[in-house]
């Protein structure tokens, strides 16, 4: 229980300091939370929890795969923020992303990559 307390703490730590880092200065902000901090404590705690090494570089092999429709929302947000509104341009955002996501697996798919 204790194992689990900690990745709460540290895990939820690193969010709060991208946050506190991006209301002091947006390129600040916007670069640790561009790093892979999130995959990077993941594949520490897998390989502290005693996985695999198959399933700790799959993590990593679909976490890149699974990245890339996620792109268009980092741009389609601040161009849709002024006009529709935090809460519409996040929802709107959510279903581009959704919707470049389900693209992007029929389009891998044709070269033998599951997604999904």
């Amino acid at each position: 229980m204790a194992w689990l307390i900690i990745k709460y703490l540290l895990t939820s730590a690193i969010v709060v300091a991208v946050s506190e880092a991006a209301r002091r200065s947006d390129r600040l902000g916007g670069l640790i939370a561009a790093l892979p901090l999130v995959t990077l404590l993941a594949l520490v705690w897998l390989h502290l929890e005693h996985q695999s090494e198959q399933k700790i570089a799959n993590h990593a092999w679909y976490t890149f795969w699974y990245v890339i429709p996620t792109l268009p929302m980092f741009l389609a947000f601040p161009l849709l923020l002024p006009r529709l509104g935090f809460w519409a341009a996040l929802l709107a955002c959510t279903a581009i992303t959704l919707l470049c996501f389900a693209g992007f697996a029929l389009a891998v798919r044709r070269f033998g990559i599951e997604l999904y």
